[in-house]
């Protein structure tokens, strides 16, 4: 019998294997953000679907207000004074499970934070010949068909916050990309929109998920191809980092 041994296996990368400590980093509360806490510590074990195990962390701040499902892993540890952060930890760290949510719930809550306090700006620059955007109100008898229309319920995911009917849209965007026929978007009331010139959008929200969703649904219309280059986005959020949605082509 021929046996071998792991240390000569090669492995499939020559970097080394590095673990993320997202989850260890303390969030940062500032003055004017206010936060319900749930229950801070719950057993493991729970599930979502029942009362004990549903957690919701409310985020309360000068440009709104989001809420957080905190699954039953999760640890929240409470600032003491206005400048000591808060805290995440889990139950036990060596547990994949334990492990995912730990990191996933510290993101989550963090851009609940700055949403709400700072606010999240993504820009979109269209590039070619005849692109232009502009944004116009919604036709009356549109709004009045939208609103005759049932709305359809998804699913809920389990432990997440009751479903708050949202308005109606009143503006929405008209987009020109090359096509016969323009690109008509409806603009989300969470979300505000401005065209300072003709090819250059640029979106504001506090929901960092939502802002992107809505980013890519514009970009969904005309993307990039790797030999003609015409549309180059970006996005820039608050912490003045920016992260490139398409390259130009």
């Amino acid at each position: 019998m021929f046996l071998r041994s792991t240390a000569l296996k090669r492995a499939f990368s020559t970097s080394s294997s590095h673990l993320s400590h997202v989850g260890k980093k303390p969030i940062t509360i500032p003055p004017s953000v206010t936060l319900d806490l749930p229950p801070l510590c719950i057993s493991p074990d729970l599930n979502l679907n029942t009362p004990n195990g549903k957690r919701i962390l409310n985020v309360v701040g000068p440009l709104g207000s989001q809420s957080i499902v905190v699954l039953p892993p999760v640890i929240l540890a409470p600032p003491d004074s206005p400048t000591t952060p808060l805290l995440v930890t889990v139950h036990d760290a060596t547990k994949k499970t334990h492990k995912r949510a730990w990191g996933l719930t510290r993101t989550l809550i963090h851009n609940a934070v700055v949403g709400v306090s700072e606010g999240y700006t993504v820009e979109l620059r269209l590039v070619g010949v005849g692109y232009r955007a502009s944004i116009e109100p919604i036709p009356e008898i549109f709004r009045k068909l939208q609103s005759s229309t049932p709305r359809i319920v998804r699913p809920r995911r389990p432990g997440a916050p009751p479903e708050v009917e949202r308005p109606l849209p009143n503006d929405r965007l008209n987009i020109k990309l090359g096509f016969s026929h323009p690109v008509l978007i409806d603009i989300p009331v969470d979300i505000s929109v401005a065209v300072p010139q003709p090819t250059k959008i640029q979106l504001k929200g506090t929901d960092k998920q939502a802002l992107g969703q809505f980013a890519a649904k514009i970009r969904a219309w005309r993307k990039p191809e790797p030999y003609r280059g015409k549309v180059s986005t970006r996005s820039v959020f608050a912490d003045g980092r920016v992260y490139s949605l398409t390259t130009k082509r």
